[in-house]
């Protein structure tokens, strides 16, 4: 098997920005599929493929006996469902397929079998025998297999005829038993709700007895989650589980059971779905990349599936050729990549391996969920899905000096599209982590998250941690040699004259009162190339000092040059990435920060072994006077090709006048003057009251 995938089938006229088409797709599937059955050597074999990070994720060979053995069975059945969900369509394509010698019809057959039989070596337990053997006292406790039962059915939905219907009556009892266990047994209350209801949908369609009222009693509980915009909370947060979950089961459970036994419960779901629609094209870049945002990322294009979602309703709303175009290209994103598989199986990171953004509740078959990207494949070769022509919706004729900008109030997201480069920068709001929580603020609190340039991990230069260093992301010390603070909640403000504002605490935690927390006012606008930022320090204590970081840049031999005009400092990095393109990203600073530093970096950047960090940094002692500063104003700029920065684009700011009540920022409007002769006014004045979560 080859390093990378190219596509065998290819049409550039049906396809014109990436050639893929169905036959490319299924083509997709196999390489995909037959990388984990190269570590499948039989029929009686489970889904278990070689595991590289043992430190995280489980199983964990140092828990007790009981937890071993329970993560042992869910490591199984996550392997099997999650894999089927690939392995069912492409089934439904080629009933007789066979990888590495082994026909996938009767594999998952059996291995389905032989998962919900009692006193077989691969039963995973249905939910009361896991309980009694936890020992849990807990009577609201839930387990992974609840994940995978969801998985299963979806694979039995979509290859009926080849699974489900060559099973026995007694063995449909066996499979049907085990599912209503999970399907009326306790779930986490969020996102997990659709996994029950999808158990109970199904087994109500083959003719079992179901608790309707435990269904809409879940389907009630997740419409109350909806935010607005088509956006679900997801527990505490707004993530793509949001995309990848509430749509994508919920039009599936409107198909299965909703559109005819509760009609309005399903309509408030379609609606939302078409919410959704409105704006979620824009959401990916003009090449169709993910970016890197919130937990699970090991799960890369899943977050295509959203469009499958709306495919499945009455009547879609999403345009199928931006659709496409943008599927295909984030495909395309991860399969390109000589450093996305590990022996064939996806690794557990975005591109390689990469252990900051890996969560404690995967296993080494997690990856697979990224299998549901493939449930377009249940819409046939004719379906307007496949034959609508690839386009670039609203890239089509967009001018390079207008990013377009969608606010989203409902869930706090505000992204832009970038002509100038084709990129996607997502800013976020409504966050709230845990201030130990490094890994978690890296995935949500990111002043800015970038299509182009995911974010870093904790950096580590010449061997020594830096702890004062995160990529954009201002990091605060206390005192001289003082505890270093992330920010780890970002209240959202929203957008007043095309300025978005938020609010940035350090270590703010929910016994605490919010003004004895160091914290910043943000404000930011769009630029061609990318973002100004012209934030206000908001601070309870001093001395302080404040870093800074750009985008993690990575370093495959970088051109580091420095510029200053006017007492306005900038340096500009020029290289490439880890597939050969042409990358540039400058930062400058314009008020309140002192200096900049080229930061650099091992292991943390995701792209790349070896990295950069721009940091802006300024040292604020005890006094308090007029020299003092309060505002920060900085800008990130990046480009994809070789025509170098302007003069203009590094140094964009005319004139920045503060109030005249007060000098440096501490109160009052700014008034930002561009040489593009646009002006910016930046005015705090009743945030607080604006204030959202």
């Amino acid at each position: 098997m080859m390093s990378t995938y190219t596509p065998n089938y290819t049409d550039f006229n049906l396809s014109p920005f990436t050639g893929m088409t169905r036959k490319s797709w299924v083509d997709a599937g196999k390489y995909l599929l037959e990388g984990i059955f190269r570590h499948i050597p039989d029929l009686d074999s489970p889904v278990l493929v070689p595991r590289r990070e043992t430190k995280i994720t489980y199983p964990h060979p140092s828990a007790p006996k009981e937890r071993q053995e329970l993560e042992r069975r869910a490591e199984i059945f996550e392997g099997l469902a999650r894999s089927f969900l690939l392995g069912s369509v492409l089934i439904k394509e080629e009933p007789d397929l066979e990888l590495c010698g082994i026909p996938l019809s009767e594999y998952y057959k059996r291995q389905i079998l032989r998962c919900v039989t009692r006193g077989d070596e691969l039963y995973v337990g249905n939910y009361t025998e896991l309980v009694e053997l936890s020992g849990t006292k807990d009577p609201f406790c839930c387990f992974q297999q609840t994940v995978e039962t969801c998985a299963l059915v979806t694979g039995l939905w979509a290859s009926r005829e080849q699974i489900w219907d060559r099973f026995s009556p007694e063995e449909k009892g066996r499979v049907t038993d085990f599912l209503s266990d999970y399907a009326h047994a306790n779930t986490a209350p969020q996102n997990w709700r659709f996994f029950n209801m999808l158990d109970l949908a199904f087994l109500s369609n083959e003719g079992c007895p179901v608790d309707e009222a435990l269904m809409l009693d879940h389907a009630q509980a997740l419409l109350s989650d909806y935010a607005g915009d088509g956006w679900y909370r997801d527990g505490q947060s707004f993530d793509y589980y949001s995309c990848w979950a509430f749509q994508v089961y919920a039009p599936l459970w409107n198909r299965w059971w909703g559109y005819e036994h509760a009609p309005e419960i399903a309509a408030a779901f379609e609606e939302h779905s078409h919410e959704l629609m409105k704006t979620y094209c824009r959401f990916f870049d003009r090449d169709g990349f993910v970016n890197m945002w919130g937990r699970s990322c090991i799960y890369r294009f899943a977050a295509i599936s959203a469009f499958a979602g709306n495919l499945f309703l009455k009547k879609p709303s999403v345009d199928c050729g931006w659709a496409r175009r943008i599927a295909s290209g984030a495909l395309l994103q991860f399969l390109s990549r000589d450093d996305f598989l590990e022996d064939g199986v996806p690794s557990m990171g975005f591109y390689g391996q990469f252990g900051p953004m890996i969560q404690s509740y995967s296993c080494a078959e997690s990856v697979l969920w990224l299998a549901k990207a493939f449930l377009f494949l249940h819409f046939p070769e004719d379906h307007p899905f496949w034959r609508a022509e690839e386009r670039e919706g609203d890239w089509e004729g967009s001018i390079p000096e207008k990013p377009k900008a969608a606010v989203l109030d409902g869930p706090g997201l505000l992204f832009t599209n970038h002509p100038s480069d084709g990129s996607t920068l997502l800013r976020t709001g409504k966050v709230m982590k845990q201030k130990e929580d490094l890994d978690g603020i890296r995935n949500y609190a990111k002043l800015s998250y970038h299509t182009k340039y995911p974010w870093e991990g904790p950096v580590f230069s010449g061997g020594v941690f830096r702890g004062d260093v995160e990529s954009m992301q201002y990091m605060l010390q206390d005192g001289m040699e003082g505890s270093l603070k992330a920010g780890n909640a970002l209240f959202w403000a929203g957008e007043r004259d095309q300025i978005l504002y938020r609010k940035l605490f350090f270590g703010l935690s929910p016994e605490t009162e919010m003004h004895w927390v160091q914290a910043m006012d943000l404000a930011d606008f769009v630029l061609p190339c990318g973002i100004f930022r012209a934030d206000r320090l908001h601070l309870c204590k001093r001395p302080v000092k404040v870093t800074l970081g750009s985008y993690g840049f990575p370093d495959n031999g970088t051109e580091i040059l420095r510029k200053e005009k006017d007492g306005q400092k900038a340096v500009i990095l020029t290289g490439k990435d880890h597939i050969g393109r042409h990358k540039q990203m400058a930062m400058t600073i314009f008020a309140g920060f002192e200096e900049l530093e080229v930061v650099e970096s091992s292991g943390s950047n995701p792209d790349s072994p070896r990295s950069l960090i721009l940091l802006a940094k300024v040292q604020l002692n005890r006094q308090y006077d007029a020299a003092e500063p309060y505002a920060l104003f900085s800008q990130v700029i990046t480009r994809d090709g070789g025509e170098p920065f302007s003069e203009e684009e590094l140094f964009p700011v005319k004139e920045i006048r503060f109030s005249d009540r007060f000098q440096r920022g501490a109160y009052g409007p700014a008034v930002i003057r561009l040489l593009s002769g646009e002006e910016r006014i930046i005015d705090f004045t009743a945030m607080e009251g604006r204030l959202m979560l």
